[in-house]
């Protein structure tokens, strides 16, 4: 199974022929955002959904109490790219609504329940992020 720097090697090299399945059939995308204080492009592999005209992704960071480290930057820049196996492209990311969420998070939960674990886990409200193309 692939994680991390590997896999986001792995992904990228094969066009997402190698990482795009995941565990219990899972998706992965890849989240290309800039580092908010270093300028620094970084990749991060993470489950997606598609959600009408857009994709899905949850800042759960396992049920840390901090937000993952790609939330923070998305936070401070919205305008990101993704890939999706061999695609890549622009996107705007926005924190689904309150009542959005309910909906959104069901629909991520499906296929990875593990979801709310984390939640249980953590005092934050783990957020669901709109990810729409531009």
């Amino acid at each position: 199974m692939l994680f991390g720097k590997e896999h986001v090697e792995r992904y990228e090299a094969t066009g997402g022929e190698e990482g795009y399945h995941w565990e219990k059939g899972t998706t992965i995308l890849l989240l290309h955002t800039t580092g908010r204080t270093s300028g620094t492009e970084r990749v991060h592999p993470l489950i997606y959904r598609d959600w009408e005209d857009a994709y899905l992704i949850v800042a759960s960071k396992g049920g840390a109490p901090d937000s993952p480290e790609w939330f923070k930057n998305i936070e401070a820049n919205p305008s990101v790219e993704i890939q999706i196996k061999d695609e890549k492209f622009p996107v705007h990311a926005r924190i689904a609504t309150d009542e959005e969420k309910p909906a959104m998070w069901q629909h991520m939960a499906e296929v990875w329940p593990d979801y709310d674990d984390y939640q249980r886990k953590t005092d934050r409200p783990i957020p669901v992020v709109v990810l729409e193309r531009t």
